[in-house]
């Protein structure tokens, strides 16, 4: 019996390829639903939820292509891996640039197709978890000083061809600001390639990021080009590069140098024309002095530093991001008609949001789901408020005790209270640390050194 929870949708003309697709697919523990045109595709996504779609391009009528955007559209998220006999690297970059996932040419590999349908399914669960998927639009909410520094500086950016390091706190935004000044540079009409270092293992990461030539490992039965290759006239965006190891570090570095690169198991010199932006939760600095970052790596990336700033210093704009979220998580559920109270927006306005915008978009999505509606309370927000603090009381009880520096369970301090010495305490170690060089300080911290200005006069440490 396959996996009822991995199904496959396989769209192709050819009834010869579904039927060795699914035979294949149910070998492998996975379910398949078939389709053979872009119509009855989109059919079984109505009816039937699908893990990923393997889509054949050339098709009487709509063609894997024209599907590609309304699949993109219906269900953000969906991964698509497009399978052709026609396959070129000028066809790869524009299903990339339309939003596939991967491509496969025909004839395929068992443990190649195979190989890359897991691989999108684990990739989806990755984005499940945590990671904000986006169509073709990019939009980025927010009207306080934090955020308008932050636009401001994509506007000034945007237009060169300068690498941009991306800073600040998981859950931030940094793939939204990417794809911003994606879409204000002279790249826009070419593909934006997000590649997360951290979600893909080391083993596989070098072909993933290079290609490969025909025979380079069992199942490399096709030269492949890989994903710098294919946003050739457009981005790469590199997220999570503080878990590159060292060897891939210098890799990268090469590429960055030099502009070109080589596949794995070639010897022909490939020429790149690609922008690369990066980004990071990690504290680079420290991990240059551990020497677990290259420092000429480090310098080549960090040639425009930007640091996104966290929720709890934009309290100007949850309200915004609450309502825009709220509005697109009941139009997703089939909510029309339901309203976010105001009230409910307040309470959401008081927390501090460790978690930042990922966390409000899992508690809006929660309150959406479990609230009786259609107007969600301040009673709602306080029950899933309550919720979250049990979730995370809990876990902090099984987790070793607290530091001796650390707020006594005891001591009658609200959460606020605690969160304000939590931060006065980390300012006045990271300035020793730095031996009060502010700068030096605010990179350390992952803030602009106005927002660091503005921390230390509310603590009175200046």
């Amino acid at each position: 019996m396959t996996d009822s929870c991995k199904v496959v949708l396989v769209i192709d003309d050819d009834p010869a390829v579904g039927m060795v697709l699914a035979a294949l697919l149910e070998q492998d523990g996975l379910g398949c639903r078939q389709a053979k045109n872009a119509a009855e595709a989109l059919d079984v996504l109505k009816a039937v939820p699908i893990d990923v779609v393997v889509s054949d391009i050339k098709m009487p009528g709509k063609s894997g292509m024209e599907l590609l955007p309304d699949i993109r559209e219906g269900w953000p998220g969906l991964p698509v891996i497009m399978l052709t006999a026609h396959g070129s690297v000028p066809m790869a970059v524009e299903a990339m640039r339309l939003g596939a996932a991967d491509f496969i040419l025909k004839p395929f590999d068992r443990t190649e197709i195979l190989f890359v349908i897991r691989k999108a399914i684990a990739t989806a669960q990755v984005d499940a978890e945590g990671v904000t998927t986006f169509g073709e639009g990019t939009t980025v909410i927010g009207s306080s000083t934090g955020m308008l520094e932050v636009l401001a500086m994509v506007e000034r950016v945007g237009p060169t061809d300068s690498t941009v390091l991306l800073r600040g706190e998981s859950g931030t935004g940094k793939e939204v600001i990417a794809r911003a000044i994606h879409v204000r540079s002279k790249r826009k009409d070419g593909p934006f390639v997000a590649i997360r270092c951290a979600a893909i293992p080391d083993s596989l990461l070098e072909s993933e990021l290079f290609g490969y030539e025909k025979g380079a490992f069992t199942g490399a039965t096709c030269r492949k080009p890989g994903r710098i290759e294919l946003a050739q006239g457009g981005t790469v965006f590199l997220d999570e590069i503080g878990d590159l190891s060292v060897a891939m570090q210098v890799k990268i570095l090469h590429v960055l140098q030099e502009k070109q690169l080589e596949r794995l198991g070639g010897t022909q010199t490939v020429n790149v024309d690609v922008r690369f932006l990066a980004a990071t939760h990690q504290d680079l600095d420290a991990l240059v002095s551990s020497k677990e970052f290259r420092e000429d790596l480090f310098y080549r990336l960090n040639v425009v530093p930007l640091v996104l700033p966290p929720l709890r210093e934009r309290e100007a704009d949850i309200g915004l991001l609450a309502k825009h979220l709220f509005s697109e998580i009941t139009a997703a559920n089939s909510k029309a008609g339901w309203v976010l109270a105001a009230e409910a927006i307040e309470w959401l306005q008081r927390e501090s949001w460790p978690g930042n915008v990922r966390q409000l978009q899992n508690l809006v999505e929660r309150l959406v789901v479990l609230s009786d509606g259609p107007e969600v309370s301040a009673s709602d927000v306080q029950r899933e408020l309550q919720r979250d603090k049990q979730t995370r009381g809990a876990t902090e009880r099984s987790s070793d005790a607290p530091k001796p520096d650390a707020p006594s369970p005891t001591d009658a301090q609200t959460l606020g209270e605690q969160q304000l010495a939590g931060e006065r305490r980390a300012l006045e170690k990271t300035l020793a640390r730095c031996d009060n060089n502010r700068a030096k300080a605010a990179r350390v911290l992952g803030v602009s050194r106005r927002t660091l200005y503005n921390k230390l006069q509310k603590h009175g440490l200046i």
